[in-house]
């Protein structure tokens, strides 16, 4: 990790957060005066108040999702998240979610935390090229396993993994990385892809699972060097097993580019400097009143006033 003086860039995964806040509280544990519910919102402020407070950033970054399931990752992999499609065809989200996701932006607008996605990309792929452009140390904050790739210890880059909630944050280096899954960072992508995800709609190499897709990313390297590899008799290929990753070459060749996070999106003007205070405190104030998180709202004030 090179040397430098900066504080941390937060780089946060927002729908990974406002979900989870949203399945870990109940609706009934926070509603307005009218009955709404805002569990999500309250719990994803406090999640941030709480990054704030104990990892210290200088800055921070709310990555969206501008489109979740974009239309050049369901051309190269046609069943990527397509069971997670609403009859309407949009991405499937709780009912109760929807409006909550709005009071969210409006707070952080109002507090002057960047949050933005960018057109026909996800929140991973802004996540990815944060991570890739923005001055180093850069910490991205995410429950999403497929981030594990972004780690980059000579560039200064960790996951800050939210499996287990916020306050149980496994801090991902590379060394963490391949403790977890015995390969390391850069090439996660491509064993993602070998092994599969269901949850992303990836079928994988049948017959390859996690192990085995493990020992081949460590003896070989990732996909396109695998491939190379099955035309040289000399490598050692078990014969089954050359046999089902020669059937599966098409689907891997599509696959990778699906897995690996997008390096190079066209982000707009930022200003990813963490406030002291919020911008605009009247505003704030009018949020915290209509949607009884005057306590969420507070916390995440003090949070501001003590990172400075």
């Amino acid at each position: 990790m090179f040397g430098v003086t900066t504080r941390p860039l937060l780089a946060v995964d927002a729908p990974s957060l406002y979900f989870r806040a949203f399945h870990g509280i109940p609706e009934s544990a926070a509603r307005t005066d009218a009955g709404e519910p805002v569990n999500a919102v309250r719990g994803f402020l406090d999640m941030v108040s709480t990054l704030i407070r104990t990892r210290r950033p200088g800055r921070l970054v709310c990555a969206l999702d501008a489109d979740w399931r974009p239309a050049w990752r369901v051309e190269l992999v046609p069943s990527y998240k397509r069971h997670r499609l609403a009859p309407n065809g949009g991405e499937e989200v709780p009912s109760a979610l929807v409006p909550q996701i709005d009071v969210i932006l409006q707070v952080l607008e109002a507090v002057g935390i960047a949050a933005f996605g960018v057109k026909n990309y996800e929140a991973d792929d802004v996540l990815g090229t944060l991570a890739t452009t923005q001055p180093a140390p850069v910490e991205v904050v995410s429950g999403d396993r497929d981030l594990f790739q972004l780690v980059d210890d000579e560039r200064g880059v960790r996951l800050l993994y939210c499996g287990r909630g916020v306050a149980k944050l496994e801090d991902a280096d590379n060394a963490l990385v391949e403790s977890k899954y015995g390969v390391p960072a850069k090439w996660y992508a491509d064993f993602a892809a070998l092994r599969g995800d269901p949850s992303d709609g990836l079928p994988g190499v049948p017959g390859v699972g996690e192990k085995t897709a493990a020992r081949l990313v460590t003896r070989y390297g990732g996909a396109e060097e695998i491939l190379a590899a099955l035309d040289d008799p000399a490598a050692g290929f078990a014969p089954g097993l050359r046999a089902k990753l020669a059937a599966a070459t098409d689907y891997l060749v599509a696959a990778v580019p699906v897995c690996r996070v997008a390096r190079d999106v066209p982000l707009p003007d930022f200003d990813p400097e963490l406030p002291s205070a919020p911008v605009d405190g009247d505003r704030l104030m009018e949020l915290a009143q209509r949607w009884n998180i005057a306590s969420p709202c507070r916390r995440l004030v003090d949070a501001l006033a003590g990172h400075a």
